[in-house]
């Protein structure tokens, strides 16, 4: 039987999802019934996923805590510390096939009554991990074909933000605008450094990750303010600093002098991050590379036993 995929051009899932993403984060941020079933304010949350997720679990986390929320911590699903009195998990995931998030999910089910509740954000409605969890929050309008992430992620996000009481309307419209002007300059950087502070660190580490998976580019990130120690010996003539959200004062002037370009864009981050998106999608078409098939990855990373 002929793919019906092998007809599509390159890159074609990915364009299309993610311009779907303002669209997508609407839809998320009226879910309100799913979002009560996120901790409740007081409780003490962890937020677990890998790859992608990881980075989004910093950026909720972060919100979350400044929100005055309570106590939240992110943390790789291979690396997640459980006993710290937590009483919630949060498990985010687009396949819910990850097997480092089910190998966690499956030792918390063994604790019984001691382990804290899971709740599972997932795009995948027939994964496995749906009936692993005390409550399931489906996003299956935003689950992908693309092998590399993009609006799973941001709408996840979207959904956290609503639920703790931010207004999405501009960051939607900010997407909307980001996604129809895309300045053609940006996708021919030598290299990229990707900065962010409190909860854009996790998008800069994000967008890092979707330039590397997409276009096989040379990407870092880091928190802005620890740019200066160190990672700025990399900056130079033909070479990105893009900063998320607000810059540390005379940053771009820094930058500057190295002959590097300092990007700065004054809208939401996370709309900045679906603007990083097409970028990304350009850079790879311009490489002759397909990002809905990129080297050496697939779309759940799944172990053998």
């Amino acid at each position: 039987m002929t793919d019906p995929n092998q007809s599509l051009a390159p890159g074609a899932h990915m364009r299309a999802e993610l311009d779907s993403q303002p669209d997508t984060w609407e839809r998320a941020a009226a879910m309100r019934a799913e979002q009560r079933l996120l901790p409740a304010k007081g409780e003490r949350v962890a937020v677990i996923g890998c790859g992608t997720s990881w980075f989004m679990a910093q950026s909720y986390a972060a919100l979350r805590e400044t929100a005055g929320f309570g106590i939240t911590d992110a943390y790789a699903a291979s690396e997640a510390f459980m006993d710290r009195g937590y009483d919630s998990v949060v498990a985010l995931t687009r396949s819910g096939t990850t097997t480092e998030v089910l190998e966690l999910v499956s030792e918390l089910r063994k604790r019984g009554g001691s382990a804290p509740r899971v709740v599972g954000v997932i795009g995948d409605v027939t994964s496995p991990l749906v009936s692993m969890v005390d409550d399931a929050i489906l996003l299956p309008f935003a689950d992908e074909q693309s092998v590399v992430q993009t609006r799973f992620a941001t709408t996840a996000l979207a959904l956290f933000r609503a639920s703790l009481g931010e207004d999405l309307t501009g960051a939607i419209g900010d997407a909307r605008l980001a996604l129809s002007d895309v300045d053609e300059t940006l996708a021919g950087a030598e290299q990229y450094t990707f900065l962010g502070r409190g909860w854009t660190i996790g998008l800069a580490h994000e967008a890092a990750l979707k330039m590397r998976e997409s276009s096989q580019s040379w990407t870092e990130s880091y928190p802005s303010m620890d740019y200066r120690h160190g990672p700025i010996a990399i900056a130079a003539p033909g070479r990105i600093t893009w900063q998320f959200g607000v810059a540390p004062e005379g940053l771009d002037a820094q930058v500057a002098a190295t002959g590097g370009r300092f990007v700065q864009h004054p809208i939401d981050p996370m709309a900045d991050l679906a603007r990083l998106h097409r970028v990304a999608l350009d850079r790879a078409l311009a490489k002759g590379l397909n990002p809905d098939e990129p080297r050496n990855l697939t779309r759940s990373v799944i172990l053998d036993a």
